[in-house]
């Protein structure tokens, strides 16, 4: 369970005013000393995250956040985390001192999270102080339901486990490729060795989809680019599928017979955390950018661009080559995507395989809102080095999108 990656992970989030005790409800929960405690009010100032094993539940990741009502120079930045850090929240613990009172920007918080349909719980801190029978008085006017937690209770802490762990939605599992596949079919899985490789490593998309493929008993055979077209001729029939690295579907698509199903890791993962018909009308955008147009590039992760990286030089390479136009690009990585994307004529997201399909869902919601169309890396590069539709084609819903919007 410990490797299990923490954008598989459920999230439950923290949050509360300065000095409202998150940091010590944290360290209880999780059992160990992961956010630093102190009596001043602000300690916290960047989200603190531990990934630990929540029975009978399964694996959780918890993220302590920074006070909401910190006014310190940098408040606003930390504000805005804690906000961001909410849209990756499957459970939300909203923490209140007993001692005090329900404030407007309390009940403002639980508007929000109510309104965004998050699952949350109201927790009672501090209660070896004086309890103000007026915080209790307004939780009960607003029909809002609450925990009272003694962190130093072991029995206190486990019912509130106990109950973080019966509230988390329970989702329909959602594979990779599982759907796709069956017992004794034949899967190619092309993963090009190139610098964005990890040494010694495969990319989190292709292990999770070799782990994926192994659990349907299909037989699995992994090779490179480069030797894919010698792995096909020695098979005895053609394989059910072959998925590919986005990057090599030119030499894929060309090397794979017609007749055999194709689809890169990429497209995987945007249909795992995503929403393929989403990203589909994003695909038909492409062709209508026009010179200047602002494109934003935004990554999951955070890395330092390597001298061909794939979101910072070849996207921006291909794609003005391919319109022959001359685009703007902006990047965004890691919790850094803009809150107001007016500006963008498109959005190019990667697999988002360091996000949370919540949080996934919570960035096309926000393009959505703001009628600016986004897509897949995957899907841009399988469309404009010509692999499209045939790397959709296993997709009905998407392929139906596509057929739709012609």
């Amino acid at each position: 369970m410990s490797s299990i990656p923490k954008s598989e992970r459920k999230h439950i989030v923290f949050i509360g005013k300065r000095n409202a005790g998150k940091s010590s409800l944290v360290n209880a929960f999780a059992n160990q000393e992961l956010s630093i405690v102190s009596e001043i009010a602000g300690t916290t100032t960047d989200l603190v995250s531990k990934s630990m094993e929540l029975l009978p539940f399964g694996p959780v990741v918890l993220v302590d956040t920074a006070g909401y009502d910190d006014e310190s120079p940098l408040g606003s930045k930390r504000i805005e985390k804690t906000r961001k850090a909410l849209s990756m929240a499957d459970f939300v613990l909203l923490i209140l001192p007993a001692n005090e009172i329900l404030s407007l920007l309390d009940a403002a918080y639980i508007k929000f999270i109510a309104a965004e349909k998050l699952p949350f719980s109201i927790v009672i801190t501090k209660t070896d102080l004086p309890e103000n029978s007026l915080l209790i008085k307004q939780l009960q006017e607003h029909n809002l339901s609450f925990l009272k937690v003694n962190i130093f209770s072991a029995e206190s802490i486990t019912i509130l486990r106990n109950t973080v762990s019966s509230s988390i939605p329970k989702e329909v599992e959602n594979t990779l490729a599982g759907d796709l596949i069956k017992q004794g079919d034949v899967v190619v899985l092309v993963t090009p060795i190139d610098l964005g490789a990890p040494k010694g490593r495969l990319i989190l998309p292709q292990v999770q989809t070799i782990r994926d493929s192994l659990d349907s008993s299909a037989i699995t055979l992994i090779v490179k680019d480069k030797e894919l077209r010698a792995a096909l001729d020695v098979l005895k029939s053609p394989p059910a599928l072959v998925i590919c690295d986005s990057q090599a579907i030119m030499r894929v698509n060309a090397d794979v017979p017609p007749d055999v199903k194709l689809t890169t890791f990429s497209i995987l993962m945007a249909r795992h955390k995503g929403d393929l018909r989403i990203f589909m009308k994003g695909v038909k955008i492409i062709d209508k950018l026009q010179n200047g147009d602002k494109v934003l590039i935004a990554e999951a992760c955070t890395h330092h661009a390597q001298e061909d990286d794939i979101g910072k030089i070849k996207i921006p390479r291909w794609l003005n080559n391919y319109l022959k136009k001359n685009l703007q690009f902006e990047f965004a990585s890691g919790m850094d995507f803009p809150e107001n994307l007016n500006e963008y004529k498109l959005i190019i997201h990667c697999g988002s395989c360091m996000l949370t399909r919540k949080m996934m869902l919570s960035r096309l919601k926000q393009a959505a809102f703001q009628n600016i169309p986004i897509v897949n890396y995957g899907m841009l590069i399988s469309y404009i080095h010509g692999a499209f539709p045939r790397a959709i084609e296993i997709f009905p819903d998407a392929l139906d999108e596509w057929k739709s919007l012609d």
